[in-house]
């Protein structure tokens, strides 16, 4: 597998500013018939954004965080559930920045400049919460690890690569083993129903006795042990997608008016465009939409800035901005997608044009984590200088 080495921020946006007008155009059916999107992650790997994070030294852009934040906003328009699968992936090659030795960094560093795909296999279902792991490495007397457990919801496995785990070793503390997609012991099983993200495959794996080799595998915990942008940047992504959701659906909804929609009798106007009322609803929306970009923005300068200088102080100052930004990012995408049928009329309920996705997905995937702790965690903040804790969550 090859694919195109890119050379700087600007190169990956203008790739992502086309890849995602040629992802938009068949996100509706892809979502109705539940195609899964495998030839568009083909295209997404040759394009070589999925190495746009690589460090200069091993040959990648090493773009910055309001770079990548902007593809993921710009493939999160286009269509949400593709927007969705890399996410894991920059999460995962971030691990290997700070925790891999130069020889992983040099191995893997060189698989993700090849377009090969990280998915994931992290939350577990039937557990106390979302932190209590129960998948092992069991240490074999040549070194390597045997791996078992469960995992649930794990978006971008059935289209990887390779598939970071989070388990638990003999030190009962977390680890990420990286898994050859192919391995024996290993099945990924494509059984996500979710009413919305519906082509993300974010399904079961299945670890039964399989073989890692020691330099595969990774301490995470030691990514909590000091100030850390882990946290960050995962919520800063999904913020991203979050914000594209909205935009996504306020385009589609504004087009929809436009050619679509008759104009209420009593407007007096010949089309539902010059309507008053629906003029100022559609700026009240814009408003959200831009809001929730711009904190987006500011959200991943200070990420950014944190990793230029990192501190505690620097690191607590980028998650409360991630923070504040995927909660309103979280807000905009359910509130825009759902005024959607508002400002565009009976007809935009039809099954048939599939408008309703939008909505699906943005109820879908603003679950991922919840809100209220993130206010929670601003407000200790501000009030009281409290830092927000090192979880990966923030």
């Amino acid at each position: 597998m090859s694919a195109h080495v890119i050379a700087d921020d600007a190169e990956a946006l203008a790739l992502a500013t086309s890849l995602a007008d040629e992802f938009r155009a068949g996100a509706a059916e892809r979502d109705k018939e539940r195609r899964l999107p495998t030839r568009e992650l083909d295209r997404l790997s040759a394009s070589g954004l999925l190495g746009v994070t690589v460090p200069a030294r091993h040959g990648g852009a090493d773009v910055s965080s309001l770079t990548l934040a902007e593809i993921f906003r710009l493939l999160g328009s286009a269509d949400s559930s593709l927007a969705q699968i890399p996410q894991s992936h920059f999460v995962y090659a971030n691990v290997i920045r700070r925790q891999g030795d130069e020889e992983q960094q040099k191995f893997f560093f060189a698989e993700l400049l090849a377009g090969r795909r990280f998915g994931n296999a992290q939350s577990e279902a039937g557990t106390r919460h979302v932190q209590d792991i129960r998948t092992r490495l069991t240490p074999r007397p040549d070194g390597s690890y045997l791996l078992n457990g469960v995992k649930q919801y794990s978006t971008g496995a059935l289209f990887a690569h390779w598939i970071p785990v989070l388990a638990l070793a003999e030190d009962d503390r977390p680890h990420v083993a990286y898994v050859p997609r192919d391995a024996a012991g290993l099945t990924v099983i494509d059984d996500w129903d979710g009413m919305g993200q519906r082509t993300t495959a974010s399904g079961t794996v299945r670890l039964d006795g399989v073989v890692v080799p020691a330099d595969r595998v990774l301490p995470h915990h030691l990514t909590f042990q000091g100030p850390q942008l882990h946290g960050a940047l995962a919520q800063l992504l999904h913020a991203a997608i979050d914000v594209g959701l909205a935009q996504g659906a306020l385009a589609e909804a504004a087009e929809f008016v436009r050619t679509k929609s008759r104009p209420w009798f009593e407007s007096g106007f010949d089309t539902a465009a010059e309507d008053p009322l629906l003029i100022q609803r559609f700026g009240e929306l814009a408003l959200q939409e831009r809001s929730a970009q711009a904190l987006l923005r500011e959200a991943a300068r200070a990420v950014d800035a944190a990793r230029a200088d990192l501190s505690d102080e620097s690191a607590a100052e980028a998650s409360i901005a991630v923070a504040a930004a995927k909660v309103r990012a979280a807000e905009a995408a359910v509130s825009v997608a759902g005024a959607l049928f508002e400002v565009s009329g009976t007809r935009s309920a039809l099954k048939s044009l599939n408008l309703h996705r939008h909505w699906r997905d943005a109820r879908t995937h603003t679950l991922h984590d919840p809100s209220r702790w993130k206010i929670q965690h601003i407000g200790r903040y501000v009030l009281g200088g409290t830092l927000p804790p090192r979880h990966g969550l923030l």
